[in-house]
């Protein structure tokens, strides 16, 4: 399994911005299923709130509709450039801070009601570790909800390309939050994406940013042989698969 580089990270997915929410469809629909959780289990709306990998904003929009009593709202992006682009999806006079940088190495903010994150933490090298710091930020009784994607994610590509992340199973995220916090939930769902053929879906990838494993460039033999593959082994009467694996986690600090 590849480790992720973060300063590819951040070139692919700065480079997806003007493409991201139109391409980002599964990534809408996690972000939503992650803000119906929250709601599932009341608690007092937050005051201090920290988002992790905010990218275009589309949860961050719906932090703010769903707590409008928020008086600071810390969005956090390894992607500089997010910045505007969230800035223009918030209400005026909204109190948002954008934080640009690596979430394992930058300063956090403290006395945090609540710490968000969707479709982002997969990409850190130390989870664990940043679950420690982010115990300390939280107030007691904070809450932490964040989806993250597990070891069936893009399992089509590893298949075929033999690249993919080294996820943590429903099982090991589980035991991972239950040692920092109290569980309230951990669930998971496979969202399968369709799309015409190979090209509409390395399209798609390079659209959202998804392809931040793979550095090289790809020749025409490469890709034609990548098309047949996944032809051969993904075609359905719907076009070519893709699968998606996400993982939602709520948990509270007692």
């Amino acid at each position: 399994m590849a480790l992720p580089d973060k300063q590819t990270i951040r070139l692919r997915f700065a480079g997806a911005a003007a493409t991201y929410d139109r391409q980002a469809l599964v990534q809408q629909e996690v972000a939503n299923r992650l803000l119906r959780l929250l709601a599932s289990h009341p608690a007092p709306p937050p005051r201090r709130v920290l988002e992790i990998g905010c990218c275009t904003g589309i949860l961050t929009a719906g932090l703010i509709r769903r707590f409008p009593g928020i008086s600071a709202l810390y969005v956090n992006d390894l992607v500089p450039e997010f910045a505007p682009l969230v800035a223009a999806r918030v209400p005026a006079g909204t109190p948002l801070h954008f934080l640009a940088g690596d979430i394992e190495t930058i300063d956090l903010p403290e006395r945090l009601d609540l710490v968000v994150s969707s479709s982002t933490l997969h990409w850190l090298s130390d989870l664990p570790a940043l679950l420690d710091r982010l115990h300390e930020r939280l107030n007691q009784q904070g809450i932490l909800c964040f989806s993250i994607y597990g070891t069936d994610n893009l399992r089509e590509l590893r298949e075929i390309t033999g690249i993919g992340l080294d996820y943590h199973s429903l099982s090991e995220l589980r035991q991972m939050v239950a040692a920092r916090f109290t569980l309230l939930s951990c669930e998971e769902e496979l969202l399968p994406l369709h799309l015409p053929d190979p090209l509409a879906l390395l399209h798609h990838l390079r659209q959202t940013g998804v392809n931040a494993l793979r550095k090289e460039t790809w020749t025409r033999a490469r890709l034609d042989e990548f098309s047949r593959k996944y032809m051969e082994r993904f075609r359905s009467a719907h076009g070519v698969s893709l699968t998606y694996h996400p993982i939602y986690c709520l948990a509270r600090k007692e």
